[in-house]
């Protein structure tokens, strides 16, 4: 029988193990944003896009190798026949085999091969930046999730602690109103009070659970939502006072505006390059091989072959077809400086916006803690009116209201200001 009982003792543990739900695994704001640079699948397409990048700066650079050929070729055809029509040559065509290797080496172009290589070198370098500019977005985006989630957990703790307070008061009410000392209408609004604050409460869960989906989809790591216990962050110092100081770090540190700044530069080199095709060209092709089978009774030519010739190609008239590409690259290097300006000119003014947002969520902050104290206050009044019969309840409940209001405003305005501080980080370059 103590056999059986310890059977039954142990299966009902198991039972209650696997009815427990786990443990919320801890993350702190940093571990987000580390987890979120490691598994974001925007980083990596943006990075496999910079490793494309990269090897275009190989394509680019060919030319200065020898390119280097193995030929096999056999042919057929009528005896002593000669070709008559679609060249000027008159050569014989003979039933033969042979092989050989083709080499060919640019010995120069005048430039144009420098400058597509350097503007394939600046694409590459752009493309890290827009790498790097990527990863500022996803952290920005992971800081907005996470402190939507702290602030949703704040305001669920608002709003269970709004509805036990006028719990405790719906069931003193009831209570008086049961002994004769107050009406029903009392009663009445009181149950009124606690209802609203229970549909508040269910709001703010249902706030906190999208708050949690959105952490989520910003770590790039699961398909199905995780209810991280995250760990709250340090308050941030106040906003620095020299908005021009903040503005010229921007414009040094933003990576878009450093992408468009080598973009600008490779359209520059690209145009330098179109402008090289009007040069003259210069290879240097040589063949060599054996001719091992050859229909030729008697036989004139030798067993194998070599040969080699500087070939210079100096373009005279095409249709205007090179100046037409020359002109093309200097328009696409003028939107791109353009391009870049007016960037330039939308992180001066974002700047200056996310600094103002920063400044105003933290003035919010003291005066919802006045708020919130005075609310406080007058809640403790109202209370102590109403239980001498020197009040209605109406007054009572308009001071929990107040009380409610002034502590979502000071939930508010302290993740506002988190949220402001990281997105004046983000414009400035200096989130991560």
């Amino acid at each position: 029988m103590r056999k059986r009982g310890r059977m039954i003792l142990l299966l009902a543990a198991f039972r209650a193990a696997a009815q427990t739900p786990p443990a919320a695994q801890p993350l702190t704001l940093g571990q987000a944003e580390a987890l979120a640079l490691r598994n974001h699948p925007k980083i990596a397409a943006a990075q496999n896009v910079e490793y494309a990048a990269g090897q275009r700066v190989v394509e680019a650079r060919s030319p200065y190798y020898p390119s280097l050929n193995a030929e096999i070729t056999g042919s057929q055809a009528n005896n002593l026949a000669r070709i008559g029509a679609g060249t000027l040559t008159d050569s014989l065509l003979f039933n033969r085999q042979g092989e050989g290797l083709v080499l060919n080496q640019l010995v120069t172009d005048f430039g144009r091969t420098s400058n597509l290589v350097a503007n394939s070198r600046l694409q590459a370098q752009a493309a890290a930046q827009t790498t790097q500019a990527t990863r500022y977005d996803v952290v920005l985006e992971v800081n907005r999730s996470y402190y939507s989630v702290l602030e949703s957990q704040a305001l669920v703790k608002v709003a269970q602690e709004t509805v036990n307070a006028r719990q405790v008061l719906t069931d003193q009410v009831t209570a008086l109103a049961n002994a004769q000392l107050k009406s029903q209408v009392d009663v009445s609004f009181a149950q009124v009070n606690s209802s609203e604050a229970r549909l508040m409460l269910i709001r703010a869960q249902d706030s906190l659970k999208q708050a949690y989906a959105d952490l989520t989809r910003a770590l790039g790591t699961y398909a199905a939502p995780v209810e991280y216990q995250l760990v709250d962050t340090p308050q941030p110092s106040a906003p620095p006072l020299d908005t021009e100081t903040l503005v010229g770090q921007a414009i040094q540190n933003r990576p878009e505006l450093a992408d468009l700044r080598l973009r600008y530069e490779a359209a520059r080199k690209f145009e330098a390059a179109e402008k090289d095709l009007k040069r003259p060209n210069v290879n240097l092709m040589a063949v060599g091989g054996a001719l091992p089978y050859l229909d030729q009774n008697p036989r004139v030519t030798p067993e194998g072959y070599e040969a080699a010739a500087l070939n210079v190609e100096i373009p005279i008239f095409n249709g205007h077809l090179f100046s037409a590409r020359e002109q093309a690259a200097h328009y696409e290097a003028l939107a791109s400086n353009q391009r870049l300006r007016d960037l330039q000119q939308q992180v001066e003014h974002d700047v200056r916006s996310a600094w103002l947002t920063a400044s105003n969520a933290f003035q919010r902050i003291p005066v919802t803690v006045e708020l919130l104290g005075q609310a406080r206050l007058a809640l403790e009044l109202a209370q102590g009116r109403y239980n001498l019969g020197l009040a209605s309840i109406v007054e009572v409940t308009q001071a929990e209201l107040n009380v409610t209001q002034a502590q979502i405003e000071n939930v508010n305005a302290n993740y506002d200001y988190q949220n402001a501080w990281a997105a004046l980080q983000y414009t400035l370059g200096a989130l991560r």
